[in-house]
């Protein structure tokens, strides 16, 4: 698998993660604040390690070429 795929695929998987995160935090802010700031800030972890995998991504992109 090349670099680029691998890249992907980790997107991919923290994607998801981060949407799931997103969802409970959005759902349990009526009921338990704690958990809602919790995945908040978990999720916003995620989202700078997608930002960081979008970079290479591109990077490894524009080597490609």
């Amino acid at each position: 698998m090349s670099r680029i795929e691998t890249i992907k695929s980790n997107q991919s998987k923290l994607l998801k993660e981060y949407r799931d995160l997103i969802e409970l935090a959005y759902n349990s802010r009526q009921t338990d604040s704690a958990i809602s700031d919790v995945s908040e800030f978990k999720a916003i972890k995620l989202l700078n390690k997608l930002n960081k995998l979008d970079y290479l991504a591109r990077e490894q992109a524009q080597l490609a070429e």
